[in-house]
């Protein structure tokens, strides 16, 4: 399985394969054609209070995760991402500047180990 990550900003590639936005809300001031979103998956994204509650800060990260993935055992659209990501190249598209602590970074991680 191999799943990448990439800012909503950058340029789509050709390697990308199928793209999905993993973030709750849609990237400020990007548009959907230049984004060449394959799915929005808004669902598997942290839920709005935790998204608030963490605000990108690197102190909060180790809980952040916890508290994620915790999130995600019970949210019914994440077995439809594992499945994808088992069928087909994936990319998982987010707008966080931090290209470290973000929720695509927890979401592959889990991706990679449930394969």
């Amino acid at each position: 399985m191999n799943v990448m990550l990439k800012r909503a900003y950058e340029e789509p590639g050709a390697d990308d394969g199928y793209r999905v936005l993993v973030d709750r809300l849609w990237p400020r001031g990007l548009s959907k054609a230049n984004a060449k979103i394959d799915m929005w998956l808004k669902e598997v994204a942290p839920s709005t209070e935790l998204r608030k509650w963490f605000a990108h800060d690197p102190e909060k990260w180790t809980e952040f995760k916890h508290r994620y993935r915790q999130e995600l055992k019970g949210n019914s659209v994440w077995p439809e991402l594992q499945a994808m990501a088992r069928e087909k190249q994936l990319t998982l598209v987010y707008a966080a500047k931090d290209e470290l602590h973000n929720e695509a970074v927890v979401l592959r991680g889990l991706l990679e180990r449930s394969a």
